[in-house]
């Protein structure tokens, strides 16, 4: 396969969500992952103890974050927007990071304008937001 991708929580609320999520994208061949806002410590929830496996990026903000992006990588928003594309019709790109917002407010606007896309799940209420992840990075599997 082609390219690269990541994953990324924005002020992510509980580690519990944290470790989880590390240990999918271990599982699932994310290429590294990122934290912006609270750093966490590694999580019982992560058995595989993936941060000693795949890079483990912590930004304190997401202008940092952003400074950093690879080059030529699309920014993925994944959130409940009017304007975001269904998980299942859309095209993952080469080389992604895929940004999760925070349990309880999600990703602000000021975020979301900085997104080259915008994907949301199914449903009516958002997810907690390590499955949310998880969703994402095994369709990217299927399809990419």
């Amino acid at each position: 396969m082609r390219g690269f991708f990541g994953i990324a929580m924005y002020y992510p609320k509980y580690e519990d969500n944290w470790g989880s999520l590390i240990r999918t994208a271990n599982i699932l061949g994310a290429n590294f992952v990122a934290c912006i806002g609270p750093r966490f410590q590694p999580q019982c929830s992560d058995t595989m103890k993936s941060h000693r496996h795949l890079p483990v990026f912590e930004y304190s903000t997401f202008e940092e974050f952003y400074e950093h992006l690879p080059y030529d990588c699309k920014l993925i928003g994944i959130e409940l927007a009017e304007n975001a594309v269904e998980l299942g019709k859309f095209k993952h790109p080469h080389r992604a990071i895929y940004l999760l917002g925070a349990e309880d407010f999600g990703l602000p606007e000021k975020v979301l304008t900085k997104c080259h896309d915008l994907v949301k799940l199914k449903g009516e209420r958002s997810m907690n937001v390590s499955i949310a992840g998880s969703i994402v990075l095994y369709h990217r599997e299927g399809v990419a």
